[in-house]
């Protein structure tokens, strides 16, 4: 049953690569379900999460970061991402005040100019620039595309962010609460968990290693003692992506799974006992199959 003046509407958060997609979300949600690193493209699926207050529930879909797909897991990636604008009520398009207006930012716009949802100009990482700077820049982007909002925001400092989910919620219909009030994410735990796994792995290696890496929950159980046990599998496409993945005596290894463990832990809510293993695959982003077992359905999407 929907209460009287309640807003709910879905939201898709996209951009180019690395500009905080995923560091809006999480704040936004208030706990991390989106993996963040300074390494780009480090989205693969679509994150649903989930803002619920007493005036509205506004679902955010965190994509990929639009780019020229390399191989088929960037062909899905681009997929995926193209694919939320056509089913959602609002777009943001998140930008870098930073890096300022690129030939990215123009290759989602042509594609933006192609659907009739709404958007949003978000304009990231205010605090890296001088406020003269952010004015020349909103000027231009305003002549790039008819934007019906532009919000200046730090999605890292949490700056002018709440003032972007009341200018949401503005343009949302009345409409029913589709999740209970303290879901924040439709992905299972196991999901979440491996994100947070392939996350330490992207802080920790060089770059050679992070887009050649899925992680397979093997095993996910609670034991006697209230510990819950996981076994997970580091897949690589190279001998030397695993040697560098497990480190000298195995290392590298221990602090991925130290690292994985904590923020596991505060997920659950209860101790973890993490057990890795790191396995090689050669060429998995170009097999399908292979994509399937690691959570990457087209038909899904």
């Amino acid at each position: 049953m929907t209460k009287e003046g309640f807003k709910s509407g879905f939201v898709s958060i996209i951009g180019r690569p690395n500009v905080g997609k995923s560091t809006l979300l999480n704040h936004v949600i208030g706990q991390k379900i989106a993996i963040m690193s300074d390494k780009p493209q480090t989205t693969r699926n679509r994150i649903q999460g989930v803002y619920t207050d007493q005036q509205a529930q506004i679902v955010f879909l965190d994509t990929p970061g639009i780019h020229k797909p390399k191989h088929k897991l960037g062909d899905f990636m681009m997929k995926v991402a193209q694919n939320t604008l056509k089913e959602v009520d609002l777009i943001l398009f998140v930008v870098d005040a930073k890096e300022g207006f690129g030939g990215g930012d123009q290759f989602i716009i042509d594609r933006l100019e192609q659907v009739k949802t709404p958007v949003f100009l978000v304009i990231n990482k205010i605090d890296k620039i001088h406020p003269d700077e952010l004015f020349e820049l909103i000027d231009l982007y305003r002549t790039k595309y008819d934007f019906k909002e532009i919000v200046p925001i730090s999605a890292l400092e949490g700056n002018n962010v709440s003032t972007l989910l009341e200018q949401i919620k503005g343009y949302l219909a009345e409409g029913p609460q589709f999740y209970p009030a303290d879901q924040v994410t439709d992905h299972p735990e196991r999901f979440i968990v491996a994100e947070l796994i392939r996350e330490k792995v992207l802080q920790l290696t060089r770059e050679e290693v992070p887009h050649s890496i899925a992680v397979a929950i093997e095993q996910m159980k609670e034991r006697h003692n209230e510990t819950v046990y996981i076994g997970a599998t580091i897949i690589v496409e190279r001998s030397s992506q695993k040697g560098i993945i497990i480190g000298k005596q195995g290392s590298m290894l221990r602090e991925v799974g130290k690292r994985a463990r904590t923020d596991i832990e505060s997920l659950l809510g209860s101790k973890v006992f993490l057990e890795l293993w790191v396995k090689v695959q050669k060429d998995w982003r170009n097999k399908p199959g292979q994509l399937r077992d690691f959570g990457f359905r087209e038909d899904e999407y």
